[in-house]
């Protein structure tokens, strides 16, 4: 990829593992960073490394960065992505999440579920909605851009287990909302990107 061909706006960029999805959004964060010495970039990432694979990949991909878009910024935030939005967000900051399906994986997956009760797990439900609406709204309400990165993974067989058959449901769910929020959504496949939706 080189460089983008069209007006950088808030952006959902859908797309399989390795697909290029975050490559196309350090590509816009780097075009956006070379128009004024007055915007900044800023990459929310929500990723926790839970194990030494995690944490070398979160390493490597820290380093890659680092060379590809030397100028854009991290901000860890596993969590309140919402509040992130919110606080970072100004209209020379273009803001990058990477990515959408980790932060969800961080709320309705969390590490000991298993032994939560039904009271628990619903509560977690809960919060998950309210904290979904306020990241919708933050989306929506933002002054500079946002590119939001995200996995599309129910093109496959459905999945075993009725636990990760309603992760991959609410994760369908979360992309149809925040691709209705934002006026640009690509899906990425083998490096080259799908426009699914412009801005009007």
């Amino acid at each position: 990829m080189t460089s983008a061909l069209h007006p950088i706006t808030t952006e959902l960029i859908l797309g399989g593992q390795k697909s290029g999805k975050s490559r196309r959004a350090e590509l816009l964060a780097r075009d956006w960073l070379a128009q004024s010495a007055d915007q900044r970039a800023v990459l929310i990432a929500t990723g926790q490394a839970w194990d030494d694979e995690m944490r070398e990949r979160i390493a490597r991909h820290q380093r890659d960065r680092a060379e590809r878009v030397p100028g854009l910024q991290t901000v860890e935030e596993p969590r309140d992505v919402a509040g992130a939005l919110t606080q970072l967000s100004t209209p020379q900051t273009l803001l990058v999440v990477d990515c959408l399906t980790l932060w969800l994986t961080q709320w309705t997956m969390p590490l000991g579920v298993e032994a939560m009760n039904f009271e628990q797990k619903q509560a977690i439900a809960r919060d998950w909605q309210a904290q979904a609406a306020m990241f919708l709204v933050a989306v929506r309400k933002s002054p500079g851009p946002v590119v939001l990165v995200g996995n599309e993974i129910g093109l496959g067989v459905i999945p075993l287990g009725r636990e990760v058959r309603a992760f991959v449901d609410a994760l369908g769910t979360l992309n149809q909302q925040v691709a209705q929020v934002c006026p640009r959504v690509t899906l990425m496949a083998a490096g080259l990107p799908l426009t699914l939706k412009e801005p009007c």
